[in-house]
């Protein structure tokens, strides 16, 4: 039986770390308030290619002290984001880029990675797979973020919500993932199927009130003038992804107040790039200034999976 539908790997750069460090201002609002608002407005940092001409780059350090995190900037816009909520069905993963979904997990202890592996993994393994019709799922990561007032440190042991609009990976970054994470032997055959990443995301221990994930519908994205690409400079190898640039066609989403029972698929890449399907969101999470006081600090987890068919 298939889920009833409801009817992102990198770090913030110093200059966006304030934002993290306050509470919006805002009012307490009623559960049924929030809910049915039809929309927020929220700055939104967009990238800005560096002055200079050089190739983008970001130092992914476990000390985020030690030397230059990025030779590239970011700027604020304001944008209209629209909530989604009663209107899930408008999006799916082939037409926006992602899809949102309920289900509790039956796994809801996240503290000690070894038991997010063995026990939310098989869960969710099983569930992407029912979702989306898919022969066969490997999830390579997850990560855990958890908001602190007061913290701006964003290192593999603390991690914050990323608070730039991105796209986890480059296509050449998600062939490399292939290879990276398939037995050798496998990986010329898989990579002649259809093949994608996919995040699965969800809030933790409570409603993400706080920092919501936004969601760039792919429609409104012009893959050639937006996206910009990333070196990630990592201590033993080095990755890629996508800062996007700031676009007034872009059509903003998220589901407001989203449940632990709810969850959203967003895809990075898609090997289908013929113009017939999404091949990946560009996200970023946001400080709602419609957000209530007294809401519980952002707290959720997100799955990075290959994803094959058949």
């Amino acid at each position: 039986m298939h889920p009833k539908p409801i009817s992102p790997a990198y770090q913030i750069p110093p200059s966006c770390s304030r934002y993290l460090s306050r509470r919006p201002l805002s009012r307490a609002l009623h559960s049924d308030t929030i809910h049915n608002m039809s929309s927020t407005t929220a700055n939104l940092l967009y990238f800005t290619p560096p002055a200079n001409g050089e190739r983008p780059f970001f130092n992914i350090f476990s000390d985020p002290t030690a030397g230059q995190r990025s030779n590239s900037g970011e700027e604020v816009h304001p944008i209209e984001i629209e909530n989604l909520r009663g209107k899930e069905d408008s999006v799916s993963l082939d037409t926006a880029g992602f899809q949102f979904f309920k289900r509790a997990a039956t796994h809801t202890e996240f503290m000690n990675a070894e038991d997010v592996e063995k026990e939310y993994y098989p869960e969710s393994i099983e569930l992407m797979k029912e979702l989306t019709g898919a022969s066969r799922v490997v999830l390579f990561n997850h990560t855990i973020r958890r908001r602190r007032l007061g913290e701006s440190e964003d290192t593999p042991g603390k991690r914050q919500p990323v608070a730039n609009v991105h796209v986890d990976l480059t296509p050449a970054a998600a062939i490399a993932r292939v290879h990276r994470h398939l037995p050798p032997a496998e990986v010329e055959a898989l990579l002649t199927r259809r093949f994608q990443i996919i995040n699965l995301w969800r809030p933790i221990s409570h409603a993400a009130l706080d920092w919501p994930l936004a969601l760039c519908d792919y429609r409104s994205v012009d893959v050639k003038k937006d996206l910009h690409t990333v070196t990630l400079r990592y201590p033993d190898r080095e990755g890629e992804l996508f800062g996007v640039a700031y676009n007034p066609d872009h059509r903003w989403k998220y589901l407001r107040g989203m449940e632990t029972d709810e969850f959203v698929l967003l895809k990075c890449f898609d090997s289908i790039q013929d113009g017939s399907v999404a091949v990946m969101t560009p996200h970023t999470g946001f400080q709602d200034p419609s957000t209530p006081d007294n809401a519980p600090l952002r707290e959720s987890i997100e799955l990075n999976a290959l994803v094959f068919y058949d």
